[in-house]
């Protein structure tokens, strides 16, 4: 079971799935009384149903158990490890345990585990839908299907960022399928119906209401953003599907929060906008490839929208372009604002990334910013991402150290500031002609001092301009207390990344 602590919660993913699905459901003469082909929907009733249980007759022969077997690494001790902790400290008992060790520590040991989910099928030829975590790693898959008939399947293709993944039974069908329901907005309060393998029990369905929707559960992943459902979800659902009273998917379950590990009414699943675009993905090319720009990104907070004069707290500002990126041939600046893709105006940092993994690589596309005050259109082609993105790092100068003597011992905002020398731009990863100054002391009370300033880092911008000594920014400082703000936009250093901050100048000197 995959888990993230959260206080004295916990984020559950039920490794053991729950199955189902449903929009239109193609099946068999078993299961239709007319043509195989023809698809079958369901009329919602008004109001609150009476019953669920001809939605779930209609989709329950498309979701399917799916058993894993996979190979995972244990310590080179294995399961005696426990045992052995008891007698650490012994005389001599550490110093024998430690030779050991070491004899095992080229003889990697694994064993061979066994996992349960569920799935959905989303076609008659046998591509099956479920969670990544339920397949990872997988030796062997087999799906069970409701009439009790057991297959073998083979993956087709996982995004670990969503956690979905494609399997495909090897027999031939036509098999019973659903479709996913991309075209209408749950709104809070609309019912929802699960289905699943909770605890390996076998095909069990459970209702509820859409709790809310943009859920985002912490973690380093931009991409996904989910359904909170109160129908019971537990360990085993992970995979099955959510399906509205029409009998289509709006969701694949995927976690759980949880004090106990079991449902307390507070589940998650993957929308259907989100899923039927990895799912295609996946199918077509066994992967996702998602659009790059090569920036670092975040949020633009009130202060800052105050001191670039947006009338609202909204978009993602560049903090740092990446050389040869498809942002810097297309001209994107660091301090730029990015207020829409495409004309889809962004919320903040996460919302541009979404926007823009979800563009095809190679495409071009318009780019509307925030740039010193006005707004610009910049065209850029994007680019694939990268596996790991975070570990381009910026070009370092050659050149030798030409250090001035321009520096502040008690300079404005409360800094001690200096000119850049050569070896402070080849240390900050910075090119051979990038402005900035060097901060070698931050007074106690300085506006700044909240941001835990300190010597070694570096302001490389303020209002957009870059700083080439220590009048230019106290040039900045007058410019943005004649416009009448009282906060000032900061392009800070720290090591080989940038962050924006702004500083309260409604007390600073402007001559």
């Amino acid at each position: 079971m995959k888990a993230i602590s959260m206080s004295k919660q916990a984020l559950v993913a039920a490794v053991f799935g729950a199955a189902g699905a449903g929009a239109l459901v193609y099946a068999p003469a078993l299961y239709q009384q007319a043509d195989a082909r023809q698809p079958i929907s369901i009329e919602p009733p008004a109001g609150a149903p009476m019953s669920f249980a001809d939605l779930i007759e209609k989709v329950s022969p498309a979701v399917v158990s799916v058993n894993v077997v996979s190979e995972r690494e244990v310590g080179n001790m294995g399961n005696m490890e426990e045992f052995f902790e008891r007698f650490r400290g012994l005389p001599g008992f550490d110093d024998y345990m430690r030779e050991r060790e070491e004899e095992l520590e080229d003889e990697p040991q694994t064993r061979e585990a066994r996992s349960l989910g569920s799935g959905f099928f989303i076609s008659e030829e046998g591509y099956i839908v479920t969670n990544n975590h339920v397949v990872q790693d997988a030796t062997e898959i087999e799906v069970v299907l409701e009439d009790g008939r057991e297959l073998a399947a083979e993956l087709v293709g996982t995004d670990t960022q969503t956690d979905l993944a494609v399997i495909r039974v090897t027999e031939s069908g036509p098999f019973p399928f659903v479709e996913f329901e991309t075209d209408t907005q749950l709104r809070r309060g609309d019912w929802v119906v699960a289905l699943g393998n909770p605890f390996g029990l076998g095909g069990t369905a459970t209702a509820g209401i859409l709790s809310a929707d943009g859920r985002e559960l912490g973690g380093n992943n931009p991409y996904t953003d989910f359904l909170q459902i109160d129908a019971a979800i537990n360990r085993g659902n992970s995979g099955g599907p959510t399906f509205d009273l029409q009998g289509r998917v709006v969701g694949v379950n995927t976690a759980i929060f949880s004090p106990t590990g079991g449902s307390v009414g507070i589940g998650f699943a993957i929308p259907a906008q989100l899923a039927v675009t990895v799912t295609d993905a996946l199918i077509q090319d066994g992967r996702v490839s998602r659009g790059w720009l090569g920036v670092t990104i975040q949020d633009v907070t009130e202060d800052m929208a105050d001191a670039q004069g947006l009338e609202e707290a909204r978009g993602a500002i560049i903090a740092d372009v990446n050389p040869d990126s498809p942002a810097q041939s297309g001209g994107l600046q660091r301090g730029d604002i990015i207020l829409s893709v495409n004309g889809t105006n962004t919320t903040d940092a996460t919302s541009v990334t979404r926007l823009v993994g979800g563009l095809m690589a190679g495409s071009d596309n318009t780019f509307t910013v925030l740039r010193g005050g006005e707004q610009q259109t910049v065209n850029v082609t994007v680019g694939e991402r990268p596996e790991n993105p975070n570990e381009i790092a910026s070009s370092n100068s050659d050149s030798t150290d030409k250090s001035t003597s321009d520096s502040a011992k008690d300079g404005p905002l409360g800094l001690s500031l200096r000119p850049f020398t050569d070896t402070d731009r080849r240390t900050l990863g910075l090119n051979a002609d990038e402005a900035g100054l060097m901060i070698s002391g931050v007074d106690s009370d300085s506006p700044l001092a909240q941001y835990d300033l300190r010597a070694g880092m570096a302001i490389l911008s303020a209002a957009g301009a870059p700083l080439r000594s220590v009048s230019d920014l106290e040039t900045a400082i007058a410019d943005m207390k004649e416009k009448g703000r009282d906060k000032l936009l900061l392009a800070v250093r720290n090591g080989q990344r940038t962050l924006f901050v702004t500083a309260d100048i409604s007390e600073a000197a402007s001559d």
